[in-house]
């Protein structure tokens, strides 16, 4: 089989979007992107390693926190335009202080209401 690194989909940016997901209990922790640097240092490190579009650099994920991802699997889908990042993760992986990212339920009314509680004081953190 050809070398999938040769057939990803990027954007216009050069960018691949990762869903980060719970290799044990499947909870989607959050969506992040990487380009073809970044996904060949986690490959080769097994720790989480994306494209800040904000900072435009390099971030490891739980560099500054210490909530680190430890890599368990990468999966690509049919059209190698998107990544699934399985995870070991270790603490919260949102920089709000929540497990996951998806930590807000949106109403049918428009409204919204936080569903999780916070398992890190950001304060503290970062």
């Amino acid at each position: 089989m050809d070398n999938v690194l040769d057939n990803l989909k990027l954007d216009s940016n050069g960018l691949i979007t990762a869903v980060v997901q719970d290799a044990s209990n499947n909870d989607v922790l959050m969506v992040a992107y990487m380009n073809e640097e970044a996904l060949k240092n986690t490959l080769k490190t097994g720790k989480a390693t994306f494209w800040s579009r904000s900072r435009q650099k390099f971030w490891i994920k739980g560099e500054s926190s210490g909530h680190t991802q430890n890599v368990k699997e990468v999966l690509y889908d049919c059209d190698i335009d998107c990544l699934l990042v399985k995870v070991e993760q270790e603490g919260g992986a949102c920089h709000e202080g929540y497990r996951t990212c998806f930590f807000r339920r949106l109403n049918s009314d428009g409204s919204s209401e936080v569903v999780l509680d916070k398992v890190f004081d950001p304060n503290k953190v970062y």
